[in-house]
């Protein structure tokens, strides 16, 4: 037997994003389409532009591949020469913070807003995400709302990200736990 909700059920009546917002991001996603969807790999320089056009603030030298999905770019934040790679997706519903000399591997997914499954309307919670500098979110990693991702921390590939992560530690699973220290190596070996 299911257990009675939390509180009565109301019609919905207006949508949770204003009219202006979602013109807003039917622009840029027409401009993105458009405008960058199509550019060969090396054309950062143009990504970063377009997105600067709506509101991202963008460090220098940071790499933004044209198959990123970017849900609001004024809600992004990313610093100096760090990578959305390939097929990366920003659900910048609330803002996502990424920090300098930051790796985001293809097909990770950093999700800023999400339902609160508690009440009869799901009713919309976002909460920033944010990603300290010399971090590696590893490929197709899932990074829930409200997250931390410490310094130079370090998140396993398919990891599932529902607590916040140290500073330089490796961390990998589902739910992504702590492994062990990240010890960085001066020499190439």
């Amino acid at each position: 037997m299911m257990p009675p909700l939390t509180n009565t059920p109301t019609p919905w009546r207006e949508p949770t994003f204003t009219w202006r917002h979602r013109c807003r991001r039917g622009l840029f996603q027409l401009a993105w389409f458009t405008l960058c969807r199509w550019t060969p790999p090396p054309f950062h320089w143009w990504r970063n532009t377009v997105l600067r056009c709506f509101g991202a603030r963008i460090g220098r030298g940071a790499h933004i591949y044209a198959s990123v999905s970017i849900w609001a770019p004024w809600n992004l934040t990313i610093g100096q020469e760090s990578c959305l790679a390939p097929m990366v997706i920003c659900y910048s519903m609330d803002a996502i913070s990424i920090g300098n000399r930051v790796t985001i591997s293809q097909g990770a997914h950093l999700c800023a807003g999400t339902h609160d499954p508690l009440r009869a309307d799901f009713r919309l919670v976002t909460k920033p995400i944010r990603i300290g500098d010399q971090a590696w979110i590893c490929a197709e990693a899932f990074v829930h709302p409200g997250i931390t991702i410490g310094e130079g921390a370090v998140a396993g590939a398919r990891s599932v990200v529902t607590k916040d992560l140290p500073a330089w530690t490796i961390c990998a699973g589902v739910p992504c736990r702590p492994l062990k220290p990240r010890e960085m190596r001066s020499d190439p070996s």
